[in-house]
């Protein structure tokens, strides 16, 4: 398979050739009441994933179907660390009961190796041309998951895009249903409030704009073939939208996660959405039936255990207290009346820099 160079890609014209997809299940979107529900070909209802996945559905037997966990990452020792911390929790719960993770690759889009090629198993490819990314690092994220499509070679079906800032805390399953890609929905991406916006990119001969899922690109999981499709339409949609000064200034730092949705819609291609995919402290406060540990956000507390979010708190974790080096062994851990979500956090890191050899290396 051969893709353009990205400078190509963002001369394409969208909606032009886009695949369509002869799926077995139908899937309805009740938008009032913010519910999926997925039926079978016989119309039985298979799941209603939405809300959160029923213990009949996670007990369901059927044949195993691994997934690869793949991550983009950069070279920065911000970046690295995290990796670290996120491969030694793979690795825990592999091979767990309940586990479907297959292999593991970190897609590194510096462009050349770095001190972790020994640690972690990983793919180098290609960076945006110089100056592209305009500062967005994120940006990179869909070119290298071209590149990797295009030049690895992936045993697994189904591909779960994962990011460093992941930790598995409970062995993954996966959360796919045949043609249908399973992702966390974020109560951030509104399509249906910018559709103003969106038409720009996705046209009206496309449907609604409440086609397009409330989601990123991570975590996904979904079928390799699909992601194939998907991914060079993701990078093209993602360098127009940020070509675009009211797209850029509007979405931000979300823009690549639009762009994924966009591009996901253009190809006919409806989500899962599973709520139970992942949590995000400190805003989640019990760990419960989640999966994933999503530490992008600061957590502040006073000593009564109370949040201070927007105020640095007299205790704190936030990941952004350590962009030049990776933090110190055995952090303190939060004071009572912390919530669990945010205790969990910090001692899986604890424990992740207790046996990872050579931690403070950068």
């Amino acid at each position: 398979m051969v893709y353009a160079s990205p400078l190509l890609l963002i001369t394409l014209v969208l909606g032009v050739c886009f695949a369509t997809y002869n799926l077995v299940t139908m899937v309805m979107h009740n938008r009032s009441i913010s519910k999926l529900t997925i039926y079978n070909s016989d119309g039985g209802i298979f799941v209603d994933p939405i809300i959160e996945m029923p213990e009949s559905v996670r007990k369901l037997k059927r044949a195993k179907m691994p997934f690869h966990v793949a991550l983009t990452a950069t070279d920065a020792p911000y970046s690295k660390w995290q990796c670290r911390i996120m491969y030694y929790w793979y690795k825990k719960q592999k091979d767990l009961p309940g586990s479907e993770m297959g292999g593991f690759t970190r897609i590194l889009h510096s462009g050349n190796p770095d001190n972790l090629m020994n640690e972690i198993p990983t793919v180098i490819v290609d960076p945006l041309p110089a100056g592209l990314d305009r500062g967005y690092i994120v940006l990179n994220r869909p070119w290298a998951f071209v590149q990797w499509l295009e030049k690895a070679t992936i045993e697994e079906e189904y591909v779960l895009m994962a990011e460093p800032d992941h930790i598995f805390v409970t062995p993954l399953p996966n959360l796919a249903h045949g043609g249908y890609p399973a992702a966390f929905p974020f109560f951030y991406i509104k399509p249906d409030q910018n559709e103003k916006l969106l038409r720009k990119f996705f046209p009206e001969e496309m449907g609604p704009v409440t086609n397009i899922d409330p989601i990123g690109n991570s975590p996904v999981i979904i079928k390799k073939e699909l992601l194939e499709k998907i991914a060079p339409t993701w990078m093209n949609v993602s360098l127009k939208m940020k070509d675009d000064p009211e797209t850029d200034k509007t979405f931000g730092w979300v823009l690549e996660m639009y762009a994924y949705a966009v591009a996901s819609a253009l190809h006919g291609v409806q989500h899962v959405l599973q709520k139970d995919f992942m949590l995000q402290p400190p805003w989640d406060l019990e760990i419960g039936k989640k999966y994933i540990i999503h530490y992008t956000y600061g957590c502040d507390y006073n000593m009564k255990g109370e949040l201070t979010y927007g105020k640095i708190g007299e205790w704190r974790f936030d990941k952004r207290s350590f962009l030049r080096g990776p933090p110190p062994r055995n952090l303190p851990l939060p004071p009572p009346g912390v919530p669990e979500s945010v205790v969990t956090l910090v001692k899986m890191v604890n424990e992740a820099t207790a046996n990872i050899p050579n931690w403070d290396a950068e």
